[in-house]
């Protein structure tokens, strides 16, 4: 054991949450803050490159999660990437800027979460927001996270566009004001066409601090709880265990996935669970249950229209150079919300459209033109639950992702696939289709189902397995613990009507005042 180190705060992980509370905290320079990354720096071209994010999946740059068998899915296990290096998730993701429904946040402080209505939110992604259209009542642009029209639009994705116009559906320009529903192209998470990730918003504008210490390759073993008090962290660094010592608070920020094993690790958890490891339960909560992700399904067709397959020439960088071009699509550049129900008070159906052959959950390149897209469920009912596969603290935890288990939701699948397919058919798109690649037989029930059960993968959102009200408080702190919160998509209480990274933003904005005991208005 080397010599223990003390600061006022640890955060644990450096990812959408993580460099945000590092950042604001260390604002105050009497404030000493470790933020602790298992993984490395941002360094890859490829993090920085919009349209090369896939090529980031199963590296080093990737926790490369698996769930269990899904048994709604003939028993697949579906591949569930991780942000690991700075930035977290928000250095991998597709840059997709939207927040979710009003309905989200006000159904959380309804349910008990006091503090996180949509009117006490909106002020933190404000605060985060620097969106080119300059400020409004819905939008902010003073903040650290840079957030841009898409500097590319593919013209397939035009006729995306107008496919759904043609099918009845309103077009949008901005899925984050006053309405949600419609169809358009996304705002995304970039700058001059560059990933704006957490870390280069938020992390690297702070590392000169001298109240800041960022240690990268620092494996989080366990947080240490003396009594009723968290004191600090056990961390595994260059062949080693050390400790870091806290005056003030450990802060977990590392995600749906990882909050709640290091919790459990360290004998926070259901104490029958934890005894099956042979972990000490200290404090019985409920972590880990309550897992949500979108479940997500995508149609390919096939096209002799050139899309963003095959791109990467000269050209290409040297537009990418001036912040233009094709290597800046996200290439999940268009999608909407919808309601597939008509009284439905908020829509159930998301689709993400995109001019690349997506398929096999992105790990298969694209060998030919084809563009695609399809439906996530917004507000599934299914619940899914992680918990640990052993007591190593290296161990993938295990991740049971339970998708479309109840009726609601595979009804709601079935209605976002004939959305979709009916948009297919519409004569923008229809005039440009080649041939099906991968798309259901027909419009049969049937049929439909079956395509679901053989392609959905998720969306890459995982929430929800720390939510306030059972694992944390309002101010997210660890229910009968001192000295320990939660901040990142673990504390949602539902997950959200859309993606997740602006909310996780936002979550860390509001933790940040928490903490420090301010109140924004």
């Amino acid at each position: 054991m080397s010599l223990e180190t003390i600061y006022d705060y640890v955060v644990v992980g450096a990812g959408s949450a993580g460099c945000v509370l590092a950042a604001r905290l260390t604002e105050d320079p009497g404030v000493s803050v470790a933020l602790v990354e298992v993984g490395g720096q941002d360094d890859a071209p490829e993090i920085h490159i919009p349209a090369a994010f896939p090529t980031l999946f199963k590296t080093q740059y990737d926790w490369d999660y698996a769930s269990e068998p899904e048994p709604a899915l003939g028993t697949r296990s579906i591949y569930l990437p991780r942000g690991k290096a700075l930035g977290g998730s928000s250095s991998i993701n597709a840059m997709v800027y939207t927040r979710g429904n009003r309905k989200d946040y006000d159904g959380w402080a309804e349910g008990g979460a006091d503090g996180w209505s949509y009117d006490e939110m909106l002020p933190y992604f404000l605060k985060a927001e620097n969106n080119e259209r300059g400020a409004n009542r819905f939008h902010g642009a003073n903040g650290p996270l840079a957030v841009q029209n898409l500097k590319f639009r593919h013209p397939l994705m035009e006729r995306f566009v107008e496919a759904s116009s043609q099918a009845g559906h309103s077009p949008t320009d901005d899925f984050n004001g006053e309405k949600q529903e419609g169809v358009g192209f996304f705002q995304v998470t970039q700058r001059d066409g560059k990933r704006s990730s957490t870390a280069t918003a938020y992390l690297h504008p702070a590392m000169h601090r001298p109240n800041l210490d960022v240690l990268t390759g620092t494996l989080t073993t366990r947080v240490i709880v003396n009594g009723r008090r968290a004191t600090g962290i056990e961390v595994f660094r260059d062949g080693q265990l050390s400790t870091l010592i806290v005056d003030r608070e450990v802060i977990l920020c590392a995600g749906a996935y990882n909050s709640p094993q290091l919790l459990m690790l360290s004998g926070i958890g259901i104490p029958s669970e934890l005894r099956r490891h042979a972990i000490q339960a200290k404090h019985d909560l409920p972590v880990g249950d309550g897992l949500q992700d979108h479940p997500w399904v995508i149609l390919t067709y096939f096209t002799d229209v050139a899309t963003l397959f095959g791109s990467g020439s000269p050209e290409d960088v040297a537009l990418l150079e001036s912040g233009r071009g094709p290597l800046t699509s996200n290439l999940s550049e268009a999608g909407g919300f919808f309601r597939t129900v008509p009284s439905l008070d908020a829509p159930d159906i998301q689709l993400h459209a995109g001019a690349i052959m997506y398929h096999n959950q992105g790990l298969s390149a694209p060998f030919d033109h084809a563009y695609s897209f399809g439906p996530n469920v917004l507000k599934p009912t299914s619940r899914g639950k992680l918990s640990l596969r052993s007591a190593r603290p290296d161990a993938k935890p295990r991740i049971f992702s339970n998708l479309l288990a109840t009726q609601e939701d595979r009804d709601c699948m079935v209605r976002g696939v004939r959305l979709a397919m009916k948009i297919a058919e519409m004569p923008a798109l229809a005039t440009v289709r080649r041939a099906p690649h991968i798309v259901p037989r027909s419009t049969s029930e049937s049929d439909i189902l079956n395509f679901i059960e053989r392609h959905t993968q998720v969306a890459y959102h995982p929430t929800s397995t720390c939510q306030i009200g059972r694992v944390v408080d309002s101010h997210l702190r660890v229910i009968g613990l001192d000295g320990l919160r939660v901040a990142d998509a673990s504390v949602m209480p539902s997950i959200i009507r859309g993606n997740t990274n602006a909310p996780v933003i936002a979550i860390a904005e509001k933790a940040a005042d928490l903490i420090v005991g301010k109140t924004r208005r």
